[in-house]
C-alpha cells in the first residue's frame, strides 16, 4: 500500500531526525568544552580524546542541541582538585612537561605511577582540569536543580587515585562530582558500566554508607586493573555499600542487560539514592580495541535508560572507549534517549568526518560477532544471586547525619555569589527560550497530522 499523503520539501527538512518517546521529560543539560579534542596521549597510545569530537559533531548532526541546555564548561582549579586529591600530585600534574620530564628528581615517575599507560603530554594538566571541571558543573546544575539529568561525555576516568594517576586517568572527576553532591544529597549510587572496574571510585568511599558503588566489569584477577571481585563489598561503616559484577569474556546484550535490570532495580529500590552517577564507559562495546564484550549499542544504551526511568536526578560521565567511531556512536544514542528520543541509523547529511563511520555509515554497526560467551547461564545466576543477598544486608536506606567528616565544609564550585546569581539570570532565559524552540517543533508536526 503506497503513501497517498507526503510532506512538501520545507516542511521535511524543518523536521527534527526523532520523536519523542516517553511520559518523563528531564531538564537535560549537555556540557562540552571543544578544547578537550584537542589534547594527545601520544601517536600509538589507545586513548584518543577527538573521539569527544566526533561525539559533539553527531549529537549535533541529529539535532538534540535543539532540545538540551548547552554549557561550555571551565577548568577546575587546583584547590578543587585538591578536595580528593593530595597536594604534591596536584602540583606535580601542574608543573612537569614532555620537555622537563628529564630533571624530575629521581624516583618521582615511580612514585607517580609514570609510564606507558599514564604517560606524560603536552599540557596534560590543563586537560585534566577541563574535564574534571566540565563534571563539577554538571554535578553542580544538579544540585541547583537546574537540570534532572547532566550530561559530561569528557568524564568518568574512573581509575585516577588520590595520589597518582591509573589507567589513562589523571583526575577522578567522579570522585569529585561525588563530594560535590555530597554537600546536598544523603546518598549517592555510582553505577559504572565500563568494560574495567572502577576502582578509584570504590575505593575512595569503600568505608562510608553515604555513597554506594556498584561496578560491571571484566574480571579474572589478571584483566585491568585486577580488582573488582564479587567478594570485595567495602568495610566498616561501608560494608555491603560496594558490589561488583564480574563478567568473563563474550557476555551479550540479553545477558548482560537481563543481569543489570535484575540487581539495579532492588538496589535502587532498597537504597533509595538521591542522585544516581552513572559512568557509561564504551569499551564495553563489541569491537573495542581494548575490548572482550560482544555488547551492541542499543544494549549498552538500555542499561542507561532503565537507570533514566526511575526518575532520579543523574550526573551521566564518559569513561573507556577505543574505538572513536563506536564511542561516538554510543554517546549520541544515550544522549538521545537521555533525551526521550531514538535517534535513527541513517547518519545525519552533511556530517563532518562522515568517512570515520564507514563502511557501513549507520548509527547502529553489528557488533556482536567477535567473542564466544564464556559466561554460563549458571554463572549469571549464581552471581545475581549473590548480588541480591548483598542488596538485603542493607535493610533499607541508610539514615544519613548531614554534619558527617566526609561532606566538604565549603562550596565546591570555586563561583562567587554574584556569579552564581548571574549563571541562575541566564539559566532561567535558557529554559524559556528551549521551552518556546520546543513548542515551535511539536506545532510544526501537529500542524500535519
Amino acid at each position: 500500500m503506497t503513501n497517498t499523503f507526503t510532506y512538501d520539501k520545507k516542511t521535511t527538512s524543518e523536521q527534527p531526525l526523532f520523536e519523542f518517546n516517553s511520559p518523563y521529560s528531564p531538564r537535560v543539560s549537555y556540557h562540552f568544552n571543544p578544547k578537550v579534542s584537542n589534547y594527545h596521549y601520544g601517536v600509538r597510545h589507545p586513548m584518543k580524546p577527538f573521539r569527544l569530537m566526533l561525539t559533539d559533531h553527531l549529537v549535533s548532526g541529529y539535532g538534540l542541541h535543539k532540545i538540551m541546555d548547552l554549557y561550555e564548561t571551565r577548568s577546575a582549579t587546583p584547590d578543587e582538585l585538591r578536595k580528593f586529591h593530595s597536594d604534591d600530585y596536584v602540583k606535580f600534574l601542574s608543573k612537569v612537561t614532555p620537555e622537563n620530564i628529564s630533571k624530575m628528581p629521581r624516583g618521582t615517575f615511580e612514585k607517580f605511577n609514570i609510564g606507558d599507560d599514564c604517560p606524560i603530554f603536552q599540557n596534560i594538566f590543563d586537560y585534566s582540569s577541563l574535564y574534571a571541571g566540565a563534571s563539577l558543573d554538571a554535578s553542580t546544575k544538579l544540585i541547583n536543580d537546574q537540570s534532572d539529568i547532566a550530561i559530561n561525555w569528557s568524564g568518568g576516568l574512573h581509575h585516577a587515585k588520590k595520589g597518582n594517576p591509573s589507567g589513562f586517568c589523571y583526575i577522578n572527576d567522579i570522585v569529585l562530582s561525588v563530594l560535590n553532591l555530597l554537600r546536598y544529597h544523603p546518598r549517592v549510587l555510582y553505577i559504572d558500566i565500563d568494560l574495567h572496574h572502577g576502582d578509584g571510585v570504590q575505593e575512595a568511599f569503600y568505608t562510608t554508607d553515604r555513597v554506594f558503588t556498584v561496578s560491571f566489569h571484566k574480571y579474572n584477577g589478571e584483566f585491568f586493573p585486577a580488582t573488582g571481585d564479587i567478594n570485595e563489598i567495602g568495610c566498616s561503616k561501608g560494608k555491603h555499600f560496594a558490589m561488583n559484577v564480574p563478567l568473563d569474556d563474550g557476555i551479550d546484550d540479553e545477558s548482560y542487560v537481563t543481569l543489570f535490570k535484575s540487581v539495579i532495580d532492588p538496589l535502587i529500590t532498597t537504597y533509595k539514592p538521591t542522585v544516581i552517577i552513572q559512568q557509561c564507559g564504551a569499551d564495553s562495546l563489541g569491537h573495542d580495541r581494548l575490548g572482550c564484550f560482544n555488547l551492541n549499542i542499543k544494549a549498552h544504551g538500555e542499561c542507561v535508560n532503565f537507570v533514566k526511568s526511575f526518575g532520579i536526578p543523574m550526573l551521566v560521565v564518559g569513561g573507556g572507549g577505543y574505538t572513536p567511531r563506536n564511542v561516538s556512536r554510543l554517546w549520541a544514542h544515550e544522549t538521545g534517549l537521555l533525551n526521550n528520543v531514538l535517534l535513527p541509523k541513517e547518519l545525519p547529511d552533511g556530517l563532518p568526518f562522515r568517512d570515520s563511520f564507514g563502511p557501513d555509515y549507520t548509527l547502529y554497526p553489528v557488533l556482536d560477532d567477535l567473542f564466544e560467551n564464556k559466561n554460563s547461564k549458571k554463572y549469571l545466576e549464581d552471581t545475581r544471586i549473590r548480588c541480591l543477598e548483598n542488596i538485603r544486608y542493607l535493610q533499607g536506606a541508610p539514615s544519613v547525619r548531614m554534619d558527617a567528616e566526609l561532606i566538604p565544609t565549603q562550596d565546591i564550585s570555586g563561583l562567587t555569589p554574584d556569579e552564581e546569581d548571574e549563571i541562575n539570570e541566564m539559566n532561567e532565559d535558557d529554559d524559556l527560550w528551549r521551552l518556546n524552540q520546543i513548542e515551535k517543533e511539536n506545532s510544526k508536526i501537529r500542524e500535519f497530522m
